[in-house]
């Protein structure tokens, strides 16, 4: 384990749990990033235990971190958060870590290398993805499928297929609808559908159900 203690491989360790990290929130639902984010976590904080941090390099590292995602809420001076983000990362990585004999214990270049990579993944990818979070556009309510006419895909009753709105839905009726007849949406119970027949004829089968 004593390859954990030199200040290069726990730098490399702590630029590996970023990055899985923010991919682990930008990406949910695998696991395996989460996982790998946990993993590379722990040793390099158990690496850390045993190395000597200067922690305004470590403040500096995070503020350049920090400093290429406010662009996204903040359209001016784009530029110079660049910079800012540039000399936060470099410094921090450079003197992250105290070497016993005095200087710099990241290497320069390897420092610049892993910096580079760094900010242009936040720069190129955790900002699109912020970017596009904020810019989604709002769920629509349900509720505007109240009142809509539909076609029953299979015989309805305790629960059965109405399509309303180019889209397939689980339905419920008080009374037995048979499949390719005309119903209107009236209330909903979560994402089922409540729906009452309009009359007795059919639609026609695979037809796409008018609206009002």
């Amino acid at each position: 384990m004593s390859v954990l203690f030199d200040p290069n491989i726990a730098y490399l360790l702590l630029v590996l749990t970023i990055f899985l990290a923010t991919l682990a929130v930008l990406v949910p639902g695998t696991g395996l990033l989460e996982i790998g984010a946990l993993a590379a976590g722990v040793l390099a904080g158990y690496a850390a235990l045993h190395l000597s941090i200067n922690l305004w390099a470590l403040l500096a590292l995070a503020l350049g971190l920090g400093a290429l995602i406010v662009p996204v809420f903040v359209r001016r001076g784009q530029w110079g958060w660049l910079l800012l983000s540039a000399l936060g990362l470099i410094g921090g990585s450079v003197f992250l870590f105290r070497a016993p004999q005095g200087g710099t214990a990241v290497h320069p270049a390897l420092a610049f290398s892993a910096s580079a990579l760094l900010g242009a993944y936040f720069w190129f990818g955790v900002r699109a993805g912020l970017r596009a979070w904020r810019e989604k556009p709002p769920v629509h309510s349900l509720d505007r499928l109240i009142g809509q006419i539909g076609e029953t895909r299979t015989e309805v009753h305790l629960e059965g297929s109405v399509y309303v709105e180019g889209e397939m839905w689980s339905a419920r009726s008080a009374q037995t609808v048979p499949p390719g007849r005309k119903v209107r949406v009236i209330g909903r119970e979560g994402f089922i559908l409540l729906v009452e027949p309009v009359d007795n004829a059919p639609t026609g089968e695979g037809s796409p159900p008018r609206a009002l």
